[in-house]
C-alpha cells in the first residue's frame, strides 16, 4: 500500500513538472504576447483607477449643480429647475447633458421628467423618465407611476396601465403601493375592464389593510364588482 502511494506521488510530481515545463516553454516562445497581455492588464487597472476617480469627481460636480436645481423644483419654479437661470444654476436638462453618465445625472433625468409632466409636456416627460434607471425602494416605482400619469394625459390607456402595473409591482410597500394600485384600478375602469379594476382594489384590501386608501378601495371594488356583473 505504501509502495502504491509512493508511486502515485512520483507520478503526480512528474505531471506537475511536465505542466510547469509546458508553461515555461509557452512563455519563452510567446514572450512578446505575454508582455503585451500583462501590459494591457496593467493599463486596464490604471485606467480603471483614474476613470473611477474622474467619474467620482464628475458625480460630485453634478450633485452640487443638482442642489440648486432641486431647490427651484421644490419651490415649483419649474422653468428655472429645468433650464437653469442662464448664469450660475444649471437646469436638470443641462445636468443630464453634461453629467448624464453619473448617478446624480441619472437622477436629474427623473427630475427633468417630473418637471415636464407638471408643465404639460407629456412626451418629453415620458422620454426623460424612461431614460432614468434606479434600484432604490421608492424613486424607480415613482418614475413608473409618473410615466403612467403622462400616458393617461395622452389618452394612451394601455401604456398607462402597463406602467401603473410596473409601479405597483416594484418592491411593494405600504407607503406608496396602495396609491399606485388605486391609479391602476382607475385606469382599468377607463377601458371598462371592471374585473381587473376589482382585482387592483382587492390587492389594497388584502395586502395593505392599514393604508389610507383602504376605504376608497372597498367602495371602488364594490362598484367594480357591480359593473362587472352588468357587462
Amino acid at each position: 500500500m505504501a509502495k502504491e502511494e509512493r508511486e502515485n506521488q512520483e507520478q503526480q510530481q512528474v505531471e506537475e513538472s511536465k505542466g510547469a515545463s509546458v508553461a515555461q516553454d509557452f512563455i519563452e516562445r510567446n514572450k512578446n504576447l505575454v508582455q503585451y497581455v500583462g501590459g494591457t492588464l496593467a493599463a486596464i487597472i490604471v485606467l480603471g483607477f483614474f476613470g473611477y476617480n474622474y467619474f467620482t469627481g464628475q458625480n460630485q460636480e453634478a450633485q452640487e449643480e443638482m442642489f440648486r436645481a432641486v431647490f427651484y423644483f421644490e419651490k415649483d419654479s419649474l422653468d428655472l429647475a429645468l433650464y437653469g437661470d442662464g448664469d450660475i444654476t444649471l437646469g436638470f436638462e443641462d445636468i443630464v447633458d453634461d453629467y448624464g453618465y453619473t448617478e446624480a445625472g441619472n437622477l436629474a433625468k427623473y427630475y427633468a421628467g417630473a418637471c415636464h409632466l407638471k408643465m404639460g409636456n407629456f412626451e418629453e416627460a415620458v422620454d426623460f423618465l424612461k431614460d432614468f434607471s434606479g434600484d432604490d425602494l421608492f424613486v424607480q416605482a415613482r418614475a413608473y407611476c409618473l410615466i403612467g400619469d403622462a400616458y393617461m394625459e395622452m389618452d394612451e390607456f394601455g401604456d398607462a396601465i402597463d406602467y401603473y402595473k410596473r409601479a405597483s409591482d416594484y418592491k411593494p410597500n405600504k407607503s406608496f403601493t396602495p396609491m399606485y394600485l388605486m391609479k391602476l384600478g382607475l385606469a382599468y375602469e377607463t377601458v371598462n375592464n371592471w374585473e381587473a379594476a376589482a382585482e387592483a382594489y382587492g390587492r389594497i384590501i388584502s395586502e395593505f389593510p392599514g393604508s389610507t386608501e383602504l376605504n376608497d378601495a372597498k367602495k371602488f371594488k364594490a362598484r367594480a364588482e357591480i359593473e362587472k356583473t352588468n357587462t
